[in-house]
């Protein structure tokens, strides 16, 4: 987290929002007191778990087999 005062948020403001597509977060103060927080609007993206899905998907002993009446849907 970077805190900077307002001069400087607004003298450097495309370098900050560069920090900020970087991930990190900016705090503007004034007066050393933090009044605001420049963050992405995507947000931080979540490290995908492995193995959460374990248990809640079942496939059928026939689950590769032809579709019989796939044709229908064809045409």
């Amino acid at each position: 987290m970077i805190q900077v005062n307002i001069h400087e948020a607004k003298t450097h403001f495309s370098k900050l929002l560069k920090e900020v597509l970087k991930g990190k977060e900016i705090i503007i103060a004034k007066g050393n007191k933090p009044i605001a927080k420049l963050i992405s609007i995507e947000g931080k993206k979540l490290k995908r778990k492995l193995g959460t899905a374990k248990g809640k998907i079942k496939m059928t002993p026939d689950f590769d087999e032809p579709i019989h009446d796939f044709k229908e849907y064809t045409q």
